[in-house]
Parts: structure tokens; C-alpha cells; sequence
């Protein structure tokens, strides 16, 4: 227990497969205790021990069992982090879901690359395309709800349950895992992108005004296209929320480096298995941003290795 006490402590969540397991590995082989997280416990425990395999480290990870979703089950990790090290270094806000189900992999890629072209070059997503995506996409009020629960309020409870452990670090990093699809320029509402754009007066409160009013229209019916981005749209309005909530919290914890990013189009189950970069690539930018020297930027969204607006 002294030898954990003895260097950084990370805390990696949604971390038994993919870019969370990348993470993990790569900070490991920083030299850096890593608590590898996962909602199912069978599955965190394989990780562990693939991990242990894969490079020889079973003094610098360990595991413990975490739902995002699940208050209780975060203070029971925050009880864990504070008996066993009694700080925590770096805070990885991985775990995520999609807010869809969509069994057509290559349909998902044209979706994905007809979004990516509207960030990178202002195409719209052809309408036979949208029309595709209607046919075909099941976008639920539950899985919206677990979306929101998981990407954003998951991410914001890790947050505020573990600020008081991040303060008694010396470096204290938090790093939420995000996605290019929240950016503003996809969002459809003028009202919407002026809220989560307006850096002086954001508040989380406003933040819950616009998952509340985007879950009230759904409840409805199908999304309406001209307010909120189509398609992956829970996706899309959880992730512009978790990059707005970098923002504020940022601006209240000076005294931490904090930043979002984007890992890239990485070829994982959240992808539907599409995706040009490895988790390996992925997890790079990531691990980067958890390990930034003290003089290192903070409130930033990063797009891979670069930053990016939000």
C-alpha cells in the first residue's frame, strides 16, 4: 500500500475494452497506479488480468467495479481511492454509449463520414442520406436518457465526487473523452449553439435546460430535424454538453488542468466496428492530456494531438 501512495494514481472509467483499456495500458507504462474501471464486473476483471499480461504490471493496476450512472456505486469507489491512496492524481472520463442502435455497420460509416465532412468542410448531410438514417435508426427516449446518464451527468458526478481527493494532488488532472460530433457547428438551434457558446454566463443549470427540452421533445416523437441535430442525436447534444461543462468547470478549479478531446474515428463497438485508428492511436491524445506538465493548457478541447473550437 505505501508503494501505491508513492506515485500518481489515475482512475480510468468505461475501461474493461477499447480506447478505456488503451488508456489504461498507456499509463501504466508511464508508471502510473491505474484503477481500471468497468460497469460489469466479469468483464473489468478479464481487462485486469489481459492487462497484467499484456505488460507485466499487476503491482501498477488494479480493479474495481463502477456504474457512472449510479451514485451509489461511485461513493463506493471514492470510498476505495480514499482508504487505499488518499488523493487521486488524473480523473479519465471515458465511458460512453451511442444513444442508438443501428445494426448496418457501413451504413453507421456513411453517416460518421457525412457528419465528419459537415465539421471539416460545412456539407450538409445529403437528404436521401437523413432519410436512410430515419429508416433504420433507433434513437429511443431510453437510450437518449442513458445517453444523457452515461456521457454527460456520468462524466459530471465523477467529477464532483472526486474533486475533493483531485485537490490534495500536486498535479491534478481531469480529462473527458469527447467527440468532434459536439461540436456546435453541427447543432441545428441558433438558441441552443448561443447558450452553450456563451462562456460568461454558462451555467450547469443551463446545461440541464437543453438535455431537458431536447428529452421533452423527443418524448414527443421522432427528433425534430430543424432543432436538433440529425442523425446520433443524443449523441451529438450530450457531447456539446460535456464540452460545455469543461468549460465551467475549468474556469471554477484554476488550480486543475482540465480539457476535453476528441481521440479520433477509432474502429471500436461505440463505432459499430468502423474507423480508420486503432485504440492504441485513440487513447494517445488522451494519455497526453492526462500526464500535461504544470504549466500545460486547461479548458481546451483538443481534436486528437490539436486544439480545436469548441
Amino acid at each position: 500500500m505505501e508503494g501505491y501512495r508513492a506515485g500518481r494514481i489515475a482512475i480510468v472509467t468505461g475501461a474493461n475494452k477499447g480506447i478505456g483499456y488503451e488508456i489504461c495500458k498507456q499509463l501504466v507504462e508511464k508508471g502510473i497506479i491505474v484503477v481500471l474501471t468497468s460497469r460489469d464486473e466479469k468483464r473489468g476483471q478479464e481487462a485486469l488480468e489481459r492487462l497484467k499480461k499484456d505488460i507485466d504490471a499487476s503491482d501498477c493496476v488494479l480493479f474495481h467495479q463502477l456504474d457512472v450512472a449510479d451514485p451509489a456505486s461511485i461513493a463506493t469507489l471514492v470510498d476505495f481511492i480514499t482508504n487505499k491512496f488518499g488523493r487521486l492524481d488524473i480523473l479519465v472520463n471515458n465511458a460512453g454509449v451511442p444513444g442508438v442502435q443501428l445494426e448496418d455497420p457501413i451504413l453507421y460509416q456513411e453517416l460518421v463520414e457525412a457528419d465528419i465532412r459537415r465539421v471539416s468542410f460545412d456539407e450538409l448531410v445529403p437528404e436521401e442520406l437523413q432519410q436512410k438514417a430515419l429508416a433504420n435508426l433507433d434513437e429511443t427516449h431510453e437510450l437518449a436518457e442513458q445517453c444523457f446518464q452515461i456521457n454527460y451527468y456520468g462524466a459530471k458526478r465523477m467529477v464532483e465526487s472526486f474533486i475533493p481527493l483531485l485537490q490534495l494532488s500536486d498535479a491534478p488532472r481531469i480529462v473527458n473523452a469527447t467527440s468532434n460530433f459536439g461540436k456546435l457547428t453541427l447543432q441545428n438551434s441558433e438558441s441552443v449553439k448561443n447558450i452553450l457558446n456563451d462562456t460568461e454566463s454558462l451555467t450547469e443549470d443551463k446545461l440541464d435546460e437543453v438535455i431537458n427540452e431536447f428529452l421533452e421533445h423527443l418524448k414527443e416523437g421522432p427528433i425534430q430535424r430543424k432543432v436538433w441535430p440529425f442523425p446520433f442525436s443524443a449523441y451529438k447534444v450530450s457531447k456539446a454538453s460535456l464540452n460545455a461543462y469543461t468549460r465551467i468547470i475549468s474556469k471554477k478549479y484554476p488550480e486543475m488542468l482540465i480539457n476535453a478531446v476528441c481521440p479520433g474515428y477509432v474502429h471500436t463497438d461505440i463505432t459499430a466496428g468502423t474507423g480508420p485508428l486503432t485504440a492504441k492511436e485513440g487513447a494517445e491524445s488522451v494519455v497526453k492530456l492526462a500526464i500535461l506538465p504544470n504549466e500545460g493548457p486547461s479548458g481546451l478541447f483538443f481534436s486528437r494531438q490539436e486544439v480545436t473550437s469548441f
